[in-house]
C-alpha cells in the first residue's frame, strides 16, 4: 500500500487514499501474513488497487464476505465463529440489494456457510441475541472480518497459505474493480512503475 501512494502520487502512507480502505486493509494483511518468498510475488497487483476507491455502500461488505468465505472453511474453530457471525451481518446488509454481483457474494456466503455448519449454527444463535448492527460500526465491523480471515487463512492447517492469499487479493481486486462508475484500467496514475522500485 505505501508503493501505491507513492504511485498515486500521494504522501508516503499504508494508508493512501487512492485504494478503498477495506480493500487497502486486505492488502496489508496480506503482505504481513505472507512468506517471504510469496511477498515479492505481491508487487504486480501494485498498480492494480489505484484509483480503486468510491462511496458504493457495499465495497467493504464485499471484500469483507470475499475473505470470510475464503477462510471460514479452513480456519480453526474458534476463528470459524466469529467469521461465520461476521459474514452472517454482512449477508444481512447485503440483503436488500439486488445487484448481480452481491447477489453472487451472497451465494458464496451461503456455501461457505454450508461447509461449516456447527459455526453457523453457533453464529445464528449468537446473533439472535445480540440486537441489530449500528450502521456507523460497518467499516469496524468490515476490518475486523479481514483480519480474522486472513490470520485464519496464514494459519490454517492447508500447504498452499500463500497461494489462497494471493488468490483472495486478486478476487477483492476484482470485486472493487466491479463497482467502480468506469472501468479502472489496471496500471499507474501519475508514476511510472517497475520491478526495480
Amino acid at each position: 500500500m505505501e508503493y501505491a501512494s507513492w504511485l498515486a502520487g500521494e504522501k508516503w502512507s499504508d494508508h493512501p487514499a487512492c485504494t478503498h480502505p477495506a480493500l487497502a486493509s486486505l492488502a496489508r494483511m496480506v503482505n504481513d501474513c505472507s512468506s517471504d518468498a510469496a511477498r515479492g510475488e505481491l508487487v504486480t497487483h501494485i498498480p492494480s488497487v489505484v484509483g480503486l476507491n468510491g462511496t458504493d455502500p457495499h465495497i467493504g461488505l464485499l471484500v469483507a464476505a470475499r475473505a470470510a468465505s475464503v477462510a471460514l472453511p479452513i480456519a480453526s474453530e474458534g476463528r470459524q465463529r466469529a467469521l461465520a457471525a461476521g459474514i452472517l451481518r454482512c449477508d444481512e446488509l447485503l440483503a436488500t440489494s439486488g445487484d448481480p454481483a452481491v447477489a453472487a457474494a451472497r451465494e458464496r456466503i451461503a456455501e461457505a456457510l454450508q461447509l461449516t455448519p456447527g459455526a453457523a449454527d453457533w453464529a445464528h444463535a449468537f446473533l439472535a441475541t445480540s440486537g441489530s448492527l449500528n450502521p456507523r460500526s460497518t467499516s469496524l465491523m468490515t476490518d475486523a472480518i479481514i483480519r480474522t480471515a486472513v490470520v485464519g487463512i496464514a494459519e490454517a492447517c492447508v500447504t498452499d497459505q500463500d497461494a489462497r492469499l494471493r488468490a483472495l487479493l486478486v478476487a477483492a481486486i476484482g470485486d472493487v474493480q466491479s463497482r467502480m462508475p468506469q472501468p479502472v484500467k489496471a496500471g499507474v496514475t501519475s508514476r511510472q512503475f517497475s520491478r526495480a522500485d
